[in-house]
């Protein structure tokens, strides 16, 4: 009774975004330091000849990150309304310069980076700071590209990401558990041109209840992206997806279908005549919220290579807790596989140290992953 009351404050307090929610386990921050962080990292689990350690500590609520190509890492965030810049200049695998780079945003989660310029997406803008690697000491004001996507905050901060196209990909989610919008802009991921934003958004694919990663398969370019399952509905079901886009226009389900065919108990019903919808690539677990998520690089040993990995931020609506982990899957099975790559974060005893967010591949095939919970950053390497 206790677990479950105090899960239930946690999805009040979230869900609200109240200024203290730092204070409720499991929403915000626990910005632990760095030497502790770095204490705990032992706990963590990866398959054999992988290592992970410290990147970037004091980074409270660190969210999205994109990395410019001299190593400059942006990294922005969601209740703490700031972006930052971090950079190894000593080259010893270790952040050790940190930079402002904007303050007082509202939820600028999502961070982009193209041909000098700092992309940064508020729950309704997108700014862009020109030349900013040359600023870093002292940002100039930042120019707005665009402002007329949703003002609503629930589920409105966003993960942006250059497309192979050249546009800026912009997810738009439901601003609800569940409902039904007659704007179609939402449940959406769109994309616009940077160069030409007064054209507006373009609806990539709809039925998307709220993406807060993608990335596209080198290779094919096909789009890949997690999305997260609705609440309310018990602790095993919907779960939450990997899907991939195959065609502009595609439809998801939500908010008719969740997962791959479990009708809404409200909107299922109100289906249209004739409708039709992609199912998920891959069920993963219920209320894992998934987040991050990249392809590895194909020199990791199999099955690991190659492969989409995700950053699960866990469940903060589930009796028993589940997340707080990287899983990845093996797409040349006929089946996708859905395994744990890493995990730890969570004590067996149901309490979480740690929440992983985003997660970024280097040049030197080593990975970052964002952790908003303990304010950090985690350098995951490959050593034959």
């Amino acid at each position: 009774m206790k677990l479950k009351l105090g899960l239930l404050i946690r999805s009040v307090v979230c869900a609200l975004n109240l200024t203290f929610v730092v204070l409720v386990s499991g929403c915000a921050s626990s910005q632990k330091p760095p030497s502790e962080i770095e204490a705990k990292l032992s706990k963590i689990q990866l398959p054999p000849g992988f290592t992970i350690s410290l990147y970037a500590g004091d980074l409270k609520n660190a969210r999205s990150m994109t990395m410019a190509p001299d190593g400059t890492l942006f990294i922005g965030t969601r209740t703490e309304g700031n972006v930052y810049a971090i950079k190894d200049t000593d080259g010893d695998g270790k952040a050790d310069k940190k930079w402002l780079i904007a303050k007082s945003l509202n939820m600028p989660n999502g961070v982009a980076f193209k041909e000098r310029t700092l992309y940064v997406a508020e729950v309704d803008k997108i700014w862009a700071f020109d030349g900013i690697l040359a600023k870093l000491d002292k940002p100039e004001k930042p120019r707005l590209v665009y402002d007329k996507y949703p003002s609503e905050k629930h589920h409105g901060w966003k993960y942006i990401a250059f497309g192979p196209d050249g546009r800026l990909y912009v997810p738009v989610g439901a601003p609800c558990n569940v409902c039904l919008e007659k704007d179609s802009i939402y449940a959406s991921l769109t994309s616009i041109d940077v160069k030409n934003p007064q054209a507006g958004p373009r609806i990539e694919a709809q039925g998307i209840r709220n993406t807060v990663g993608f990335a596209w398969q080198p290779g094919t370019q096909a789009l890949f992206f997690t999305d997260n399952g609705r609440d309310m509905l018990g602790d095993e079901i919907p779960a939450c997806e990997l899907n991939r886009l195959s065609k502009r226009g595609e439809h998801f389900g939500f908010p008719y279908i969740h997962a791959n065919k479990i009708l809404d108990p409200e909107f299922g019903g109100k289906r249209p005549k004739g409708f039709a919808y992609t199912p998920p690539l891959l069920e993963l677990g219920p209320h894992v919220a998934p987040l991050g998520m990249k392809f590895t690089p194909a020199s990791w040993p199999k099955p690991y290579g190659g492969q989409p990995l995700i950053a699960e931020h866990g469940s903060w609506n589930r009796s028993t807790p589940i997340g707080y982990r990287l899983t990845t899957t093996d797409l040349t099975t006929k089946v996708p596989l859905y395994e744990v790559f890493g995990e730890g974060w969570l004590a067996s005893d149901g309490e979480a140290w740690g929440r992983p967010v985003d997660i970024l591949v280097l040049p030197d095939e080593s990975i970052l992953v964002s952790d908003d919970f303990a304010g950090a950053i985690y350098r995951i390497m490959y050593k034959k």
